[in-house]
């Protein structure tokens, strides 16, 4: 799926009150070069594409921001706007099998529910992309988690650090449920938050401890399709270029949200700590 520049070329354009010759001066180039780009008359270069989208981000023209709420309102009462951050492209068909076995929950096409949320997990890959995707939800089994115990061991048995207890009857039932279904919804856990779930794992936190150290660095939700009727259900509706100078503000809000996070987690591990039961407490 290509950038829709042609039509983002005539709304930064318009947004900024400017003529094409004037755009194209801003950004370098002829005129003739913006005409025939907001015609789709030609395929843009990498280097018009970063120079305009970094013009109009440095402008605080969030382009892709303002695309992610005009494609909000024209959602339909089944369907839901879900984001995937992506390290380049996808090519071909959406498959649940292309994604890594130890994600949070196994083989899965992942996506979230903001543009802000997708951005932040893909700022720092050079050719990374935002996708919109259109998610028609019906007649379809969804299992749903929230920051509990539950989630927690879910997530670190597809992480790979509870293979000791793979054959324990609690683990087994656990994984189970997580597969009797067409897509799950979830609270996000990146590295940073699998490290505290490994510290419960490793008997160092109680899971209460582990609970509200994790719901301190809350990310949002996600939302994991594991199956190819679900997978039916999703529509690429548009690629979203990240310009340099964007990659880098995302980078820097979530290091500062990362920071914050931090901080509550040190207060949770001390405000709960001694309650709860830890690991071999659980799966005795």
């Amino acid at each position: 799926m290509n950038y829709n520049f042609s039509e983002d070329l005539k709304s930064i354009r318009e947004i900024l009150g400017l003529s094409q010759s004037a755009l194209a001066e801003k950004v370098g180039v002829e005129q003739v070069t913006v005409s025939r780009n907001e015609l789709g008359k030609t395929e843009p270069s990498a280097k018009l594409l970063e120079s305009v989208y970094a013009f109009a981000f440095a402008k605080n023209i969030k382009i892709n921001k303002l695309k992610e709420m005009l494609w909000r309102e024209d959602l339909t009462q089944n369907e839901k706007l879900l984001f995937h951050g992506a390290k380049s492209e996808i090519t071909g068909k959406i498959d649940v099998r292309r994604g890594r076995q130890n994600n949070d929950f196994g083989q899965g096409f992942y996506t979230g529910e903001s543009y802000e949320q997708a951005i932040s997990f893909v700022s720092g890959f050079d050719n990374s992309s935002v996708y919109y995707i259109r998610f028609t939800d019906t007649d379809l089994k969804c299992k749903r988690y929230k920051v509990d115990q539950e989630w927690m061991m879910t997530i670190a048995y597809y992480r790979g650090v509870l293979d000791e207890y793979r054959d324990h009857p609690i683990i087994k039932k656990l994984i189970e449920q997580s597969r009797e279904c067409d897509y799950i919804i979830a609270p996000i856990a990146d590295n940073r938050m699998f490290q505290i779930i490994n510290s419960f794992i490793n008997g160092e936190l109680t899971d209460e401890q582990c609970k509200h150290c994790l719901a301190a660095t809350n990310l949002g939700m996600q939302y994991i399709f594991i199956s190819e009727n679900a997978v039916s259900r999703l529509e690429l509706i548009e690629r979203c270029y990240i310009s340099d100078n964007e990659r880098e503000y995302y980078k820097n809000v979530r290091l500062e949200e990362s920071r914050l996070g931090d901080d509550k987690v040190k207060l949770a591990r001390k405000q709960y700590r001694g309650k709860g039961r830890y690991i071999d407490e659980i799966l005795l």
